[in-house]
Protein backbone atom coordinates (compact mmCIF):
# COMPACT_ATOMS: atom_id res chain seq x y z
CA UNK A 1 0.00 0.00 0.00
CA UNK A 2 0.76 3.62 -0.47
CA UNK A 3 0.70 5.14 3.49
CA UNK A 4 0.35 8.70 4.21
CA UNK A 5 2.20 9.24 7.56
CA UNK A 6 1.26 12.93 8.95
CA UNK A 7 4.02 13.78 12.07
CA UNK A 8 6.72 11.52 10.52
CA UNK A 9 9.52 13.13 12.36
CA UNK A 10 7.98 12.63 15.63
CA UNK A 11 8.77 10.28 18.20
CA UNK A 12 5.62 8.24 17.20
CA UNK A 13 5.71 8.93 13.50
CA UNK A 14 9.18 7.89 13.41
CA UNK A 15 8.47 4.86 15.23
CA UNK A 16 5.33 4.08 12.92
CA UNK A 17 7.03 4.43 9.29
CA UNK A 18 9.59 1.92 10.78
CA UNK A 19 6.32 -0.35 11.35
CA UNK A 20 4.89 -0.05 8.22
CA UNK A 21 8.36 0.46 5.64
CA UNK A 22 8.57 -2.82 5.07
CA UNK A 23 5.94 -3.88 4.12
CA UNK A 24 4.74 -0.83 2.32
CA UNK A 25 5.43 2.73 0.14
CA UNK A 26 6.22 5.17 2.93
CA UNK A 27 5.32 8.96 2.70
CA UNK A 28 6.30 11.10 5.39
CA UNK A 29 4.55 14.49 5.98
CA UNK A 30 5.09 17.26 9.02
CA UNK A 31 5.33 20.74 9.35
CA UNK A 32 9.03 21.78 7.90
CA UNK A 33 9.28 18.38 6.05
CA UNK A 34 9.60 18.50 2.03
CA UNK A 35 6.04 17.08 2.21
CA UNK A 36 4.18 19.80 4.17
CA UNK A 37 0.67 19.55 6.08
CA UNK A 38 0.06 21.11 9.56
CA UNK A 39 -3.31 20.22 11.05
CA UNK A 40 -4.13 23.39 12.22
CA UNK A 41 -3.83 24.91 8.21
CA UNK A 42 -6.84 23.00 6.35
CA UNK A 43 -5.38 24.34 2.88
CA UNK A 44 -2.16 21.87 3.80
CA UNK A 45 -4.16 18.95 3.93
CA UNK A 46 -5.79 19.58 0.52
CA UNK A 47 -2.43 20.43 -1.01
CA UNK A 48 -0.90 16.90 0.55
CA UNK A 49 -3.15 15.12 -1.19
CA UNK A 50 -2.57 16.77 -4.59
CA UNK A 51 0.87 16.34 -3.93
CA UNK A 52 0.85 12.27 -2.81
CA UNK A 53 -2.27 11.08 -4.71
CA UNK A 54 -3.29 7.37 -5.06
CA UNK A 55 -2.51 7.13 -1.04
CA UNK A 56 -4.33 3.27 0.26
CA UNK A 57 -4.23 4.79 3.78
CA UNK A 58 -3.51 7.77 6.32
CA UNK A 59 -1.40 8.26 9.81
CA UNK A 60 -2.29 11.06 11.55
CA UNK A 61 0.37 10.79 14.27
CA UNK A 62 0.85 14.92 14.55
CA UNK A 63 -1.96 15.55 16.57
CA UNK A 64 -0.54 17.14 20.64
CA UNK A 65 -2.57 19.20 22.34
CA UNK A 66 -1.70 21.24 26.09
CA UNK A 67 -2.00 21.21 29.03
CA UNK A 68 -4.10 24.14 30.52
CA UNK A 69 -5.33 24.78 33.83
CA UNK A 70 -8.94 25.18 33.94
CA UNK A 71 -9.91 27.86 36.34
CA UNK A 72 -7.54 30.18 34.43
CA UNK A 73 -7.69 29.51 30.70
CA UNK A 74 -9.14 31.77 28.52
CA UNK A 75 -12.04 31.43 26.60
CA UNK A 76 -9.80 31.46 23.06
CA UNK A 77 -7.10 29.41 24.25
CA UNK A 78 -9.39 27.04 25.05
CA UNK A 79 -10.87 27.49 22.21
CA UNK A 80 -7.53 26.86 20.16
CA UNK A 81 -6.45 23.67 21.48
CA UNK A 82 -9.42 22.28 19.85
CA UNK A 83 -7.79 23.73 16.54
CA UNK A 84 -4.90 20.84 15.47
CA UNK A 85 -5.79 17.36 17.32
CA UNK A 86 -9.68 17.69 17.35
CA UNK A 87 -10.93 19.85 14.37
CA UNK A 88 -7.47 19.09 12.13
CA UNK A 89 -8.51 15.48 12.45
CA UNK A 90 -11.76 16.13 11.77
CA UNK A 91 -10.39 17.87 8.51
CA UNK A 92 -8.07 15.48 7.73
CA UNK A 93 -11.00 12.73 7.36
CA UNK A 94 -12.81 14.61 5.25
CA UNK A 95 -10.66 14.99 2.87
CA UNK A 96 -8.93 11.67 2.96
CA UNK A 97 -12.86 10.71 2.22
CA UNK A 98 -12.42 12.24 -1.35
CA UNK A 99 -8.93 11.19 -1.91
CA UNK A 100 -8.34 7.51 -1.13
CA UNK A 101 -8.52 4.40 -3.09
CA UNK A 102 -11.43 2.43 -2.24
CA UNK A 103 -11.43 0.41 0.81
CA UNK A 104 -8.60 2.70 1.80
CA UNK A 105 -7.38 2.90 6.01
CA UNK A 106 -7.76 6.39 8.42
CA UNK A 107 -6.33 6.25 11.52
CA UNK A 108 -5.94 9.19 14.09
CA UNK A 109 -4.04 9.48 17.44
CA UNK A 110 -6.03 10.35 20.35
CA UNK A 111 -5.56 9.84 23.88
CA UNK A 112 -5.95 8.02 27.24
CA UNK A 113 -4.98 8.23 30.90
CA UNK A 114 -5.53 5.56 33.64
CA UNK A 115 -6.57 8.75 35.90
CA UNK A 116 -7.68 12.37 35.90
CA UNK A 117 -4.56 14.87 34.80
CA UNK A 118 -4.18 18.33 36.08
CA UNK A 119 -4.76 20.54 33.30
CA UNK A 120 -5.58 17.65 31.40
CA UNK A 121 -9.49 18.40 30.94
CA UNK A 122 -9.04 20.00 27.15
CA UNK A 123 -7.26 16.82 26.35
CA UNK A 124 -10.11 14.66 27.64
CA UNK A 125 -12.62 16.84 26.17
CA UNK A 126 -10.54 16.39 22.35
CA UNK A 127 -9.52 12.52 23.20
CA UNK A 128 -13.33 12.23 23.86
CA UNK A 129 -14.83 13.98 20.97
CA UNK A 130 -12.32 11.86 18.75
CA UNK A 131 -13.75 8.38 20.14
CA UNK A 132 -17.40 9.66 19.65
CA UNK A 133 -16.41 11.37 15.77
CA UNK A 134 -14.30 8.31 14.94
CA UNK A 135 -17.21 5.59 16.34
CA UNK A 136 -19.48 7.30 14.21
CA UNK A 137 -17.98 8.67 10.54
CA UNK A 138 -16.71 5.30 10.47
CA UNK A 139 -19.98 4.35 9.46
CA UNK A 140 -20.53 7.46 7.18
CA UNK A 141 -17.38 6.72 5.28
CA UNK A 142 -18.11 5.54 1.37
CA UNK A 143 -16.28 3.11 -0.87
CA UNK A 144 -15.50 0.45 1.81
CA UNK A 145 -13.21 3.23 3.59
CA UNK A 146 -12.44 2.26 7.61
CA UNK A 147 -11.69 4.94 9.98
CA UNK A 148 -10.35 4.09 13.18
CA UNK A 149 -8.21 5.29 16.22
CA UNK A 150 -5.55 5.07 18.41
CA UNK A 151 -5.48 5.81 21.95
CA UNK A 152 -1.81 5.68 23.41
CA UNK A 153 -1.31 7.02 27.41
CA UNK A 154 1.97 8.39 28.30
CA UNK A 155 5.08 7.47 25.70
CA UNK A 156 8.14 6.06 26.92
CA UNK A 157 10.49 7.94 25.37
CA UNK A 158 8.43 11.77 25.89
CA UNK A 159 8.10 10.50 29.45
CA UNK A 160 12.56 9.93 29.38
CA UNK A 161 12.58 12.91 27.60
CA UNK A 162 10.47 15.25 29.93
CA UNK A 163 13.05 13.72 32.89
CA UNK A 164 10.33 11.36 34.30
CA UNK A 165 10.76 7.32 34.57
CA UNK A 166 9.78 5.54 31.15
CA UNK A 167 8.45 2.45 33.06
CA UNK A 168 5.19 4.66 33.43
CA UNK A 169 4.62 5.02 29.98
CA UNK A 170 4.77 2.45 26.69
CA UNK A 171 7.37 2.29 24.17
CA UNK A 172 6.81 3.99 21.08
CA UNK A 173 7.60 0.67 19.07
CA UNK A 174 4.59 -1.06 20.72
CA UNK A 175 2.47 1.84 20.24
CA UNK A 176 3.44 1.91 16.28
CA UNK A 177 2.47 -1.52 15.77
CA UNK A 178 -1.07 -0.73 17.00
CA UNK A 179 -1.29 1.70 14.08
CA UNK A 180 0.29 -0.73 11.53
CA UNK A 181 -2.65 -3.05 12.76
CA UNK A 182 -5.10 -0.86 12.24
CA UNK A 183 -3.94 -0.06 8.79
CA UNK A 184 -3.46 -3.42 7.74
CA UNK A 185 -6.32 -5.30 9.26
CA UNK A 186 -10.13 -4.77 8.37
CA UNK A 187 -11.41 -2.96 11.86
CA UNK A 188 -13.59 -0.22 11.31
CA UNK A 189 -14.99 2.18 14.13
CA UNK A 190 -12.48 0.79 16.12
CA UNK A 191 -10.71 2.80 19.13
CA UNK A 192 -7.57 0.92 20.23
CA UNK A 193 -5.65 1.45 23.14
CA UNK A 194 -2.31 0.32 23.30
CA UNK A 195 -0.86 -1.94 26.04
CA UNK A 196 -4.49 -2.53 26.95
CA UNK A 197 -6.40 -5.93 26.96
CA UNK A 198 -8.15 -6.47 23.89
Amino acid sequence: MKVIVIGATGTLGRAVVRALEPRHEVVGASRGGPVAVDLERPATLDALFATVPGADAVVCCAASGPLVPLETVSDEEFAAGLGGKLLGQAALVRRAARHLNDGGSITLTGGTFSEPLAGGSLGALVNGGLEGFVRNAAAELPRGLRLNLVSPGWISETLESLGADPVGGTPAADVARAYAELVEGGARGVNLVPGHAR
